[in-house]
């Protein structure tokens, strides 16, 4: 007797009835895959999915792409601390072998951020190399709520991911909703600089820099063109004269402050320098993640701290309990805000 079909009803997917032991999706690329009915163990392709995975099921994450450092460790679950490293096969770190990946016996691949034709030939590649189901999600952050509750239906956690994507929806709409109130005046102008030099930032449309896009800022990058991460000069940033720098890297933040070649960009005479909280993951990037949700708590701080006004060490608590599922000490709070006015 036929066994009785089974339908997943997913945001990003469209489904065919498939045995109930597997499901055909299509992911975020279009591809169509055949995925276990049940998902039990996942290994991610780069750092956002390997967040995403970790506050949505963590017992389902078969290792990070990069080990936690001590310091990072201190606000992560025991029980992820001492999860296997097993690389990152996404972006320029993307060493592992496809036999690491099936020596993992994960269920899926699963990765999740900006979805290309370079991202999905790799899926591909790594799909028939392996014979595991690789599907990709759109990580992109105006998603965040609708991608919680897809990979949560996805992996059979529907009620915590439910609960994760109302916090996101909550959070979103009380920032756009705050916004609206704000004058016509013309919007703080940013540079977001990565690595010890600070000289690789993002261009228009590049995921890693789309939350300033969310608070009501402007990315002077965005005058060098449209695109994903590239590099530029001092001269560059000198002649976009940011009202604000926001540096990746704490060798860059103290660079820009002492370097003569920065000393005359407003931001650096302003003393508008700053460098985002980055324990367990980043808070602005590193990874562009729903990590971001809380990084977007600080920016709205940092810009507009007569508009949204809250007990923000609560605010933070809050956030670590329900995604890190982790209780903060005072002392944790207070080393995460470190520097944060």
């Amino acid at each position: 007797m036929m066994k009785i079909l089974a339908v997943l009803a997913l945001a990003f997917v469209g489904l065919l009835p498939v045995a109930a032991e597997a499901r055909i999706i299509t992911d975020a690329a279009g591809r169509t895959v055949s995925v276990p009915d049940k998902i039990s163990r996942i290994v991610v392709a780069g750092p956002p999915a390997a967040v995403l995975v970790y506050v949505l099921a963590p017992e389902k994450l078969a290792g990070w792409v990069h080990a936690p450092d001590d310091a990072a460790k201190a606000y992560l679950m025991p029980s992820a601390r001492a999860l296997p490293i097993i690389g990152r096969l996404t972006g320029k770190g993307g060493t592992i072998s496809a036999q690491t990946v099936t020596d993992a016996k994960p269920d899926i691949i699963l990765d999740a951020g900006t979805v290309d034709p370079t991202y999905k030939a790799l899926a591909d590649k790594v799909q028939s190399e392996t014979g595991i189901p690789y599907v990709l999600i759109d990580g992109s952050f105006a998603r965040t709520a609708d991608t919680l509750r897809d990979v949560g239906a996805l992996i059979g956690v529907g009620d915590r991911a439910n609960k994760l994507a109302d916090y996101a929806d909550s959070e979103i709409k009380d920032l756009n909703d705050k916004l609206a109130t704000l004058p016509n005046d013309p919007r703080p102008r940013v540079y977001y600089g990565r690595g010890a030099d600070g000289l690789e930032t993002g261009l228009s449309g590049s995921i890693n820099l789309e939350i300033l896009d969310a608070v009501g800022t402007m990315n002077v990058a965005a005058a060098a063109g449209k695109g994903g991460l590239t590099k530029v000069t001092p001269q560059q940033v000198a002649g976009w004269n940011p009202d604000i720098i926001i540096a990746d890297d704490a060798n860059f933040a103290a660079l820009a402050k002492s370097d003569p070649q920065w000393a005359g960009i407003k931001a650096v005479k302003d003393g508008k320098v700053f460098l985002p909280p980055s324990l367990p993951f980043g808070w602005f990037d590193s990874p562009p993640g729903v990590n971001r949700l809380i990084g977007v708590r600080w920016l709205e701080k940092l810009l507009y701290p007569k508009l949204f006004r809250s007990d923000f060490a609560g605010d933070v608590k809050e956030f670590y309990k329900l995604f890190y599922q982790v209780d903060l000490t005072d002392d944790q709070v207070a080393t995460l805000l470190k520097g944060v006015k």
